[in-house]
């Protein structure tokens, strides 16, 4: 589908300054006092947990487990939820990248700072994992192989590493969100490190969030795709897809012009070395 014939999408020009207030109002109540949703929906669903504990009060009489106050967990609000979700940035960035790395025929590979339970998960009945991550990680997995390390000093050679990937990480970096240093330039520092133990070759895998470039302290950065681009400047990339802000799907074909489009978009960028 050409430029011209794409539908509106959010987070346009033309409807970005109230989503984009709506937004910043939601993050802010969530991090520093309350989830707006999450009130919303325990308010929801408190008549409903009441009028259970009753019910089933009335109905067990006799059987080995009472409803006892000391006992009570409200998870009521469940009940207002889909069956599951496969909409958002880590979903279905996390089935490009295995995808990506089960169609390369890949037996090992390396990953910094990505989601143990989603995408490295995925990669291990097929494949031998090294994982690498600032924080401390106990881990007894077969095929998962854990490394401390900083993505700004990697555990590796020059050169050494066939396959690689950092998911939903390049944006973090020196921030002092998960005890790394305060460092503006975090990001460059990370990116040249990335393509440093790249073998000649090889393959590296970037997710992170793409549109109106911007700082979200401490959260995260959201980049130009272009700026992405530039921080692998020794590398060459092979492709780009994009999930918009619906996040209900990848557009493999996408531009960069769309992604900026994005209020918090997530550009999926495939590099390899020459």
């Amino acid at each position: 589908m050409s430029e011209a014939s794409r539908p509106p999408r959010i987070g346009s020009p033309s409807g970005r300054s109230t989503r984009d207030v709506a937004r910043r109002l939601y993050y802010a109540c969530s991090a520093f006092l309350f989830d707006p949703r999450r009130v919303a929906s325990s308010w929801r669903a408190l008549p409903h947990f009441v009028r259970n504990a009753l019910a089933y009060r009335r109905a067990s009489e006799e059987t080995s487990f009472p409803v006892r106050f000391a006992d009570l967990q409200f998870a009521t609000t469940d009940r207002f939820l889909s069956a599951g979700s496969i909409r958002g940035h880590y979903f279905l960035q996390d089935l490009w990248a295995a995808r990506c790395i089960h169609q390369r025929g890949v037996r090992e590979h390396v990953d910094v700072g990505s989601r143990i339970d989603g995408f490295i998960a995925h990669l291990l009945p097929f494949c031998q994992v090294i994982y690498v991550d600032l924080r401390p990680l106990e881990i007894d997995v077969a095929g998962l192989t854990y490394r401390q390390g900083s993505i700004t000093e990697l555990p590796f050679p020059d050169g050494s590493v066939e396959s690689l990937s950092s998911l939903h990480v390049l944006e973090h970096i020196g921030l002092g969100r998960y005890g790394d240093p305060i460092d503006p330039a975090g990001y460059l520092r990370a990116a040249a490190e990335l393509g440093r133990v790249l073998r000649p070759g090889g393959e590296l895998l970037i997710g992170t969030p793409v549109g109106a470039e911007r700082l979200c302290f401490d959260a995260h950065r959201v980049f130009d795709p272009e700026t992405v681009v530039a921080a692998f400047a020794g590398l060459t990339l092979r492709s780009f897809a994009l999930i918009d802000d619906s996040g209900s799907a990848i557009d493999v074909g996408a531009g960069f012009s769309q992604a900026r489009q994005c209020v918090y978009g997530c550009g999926l960028f495939r590099f390899t070395k020459t």
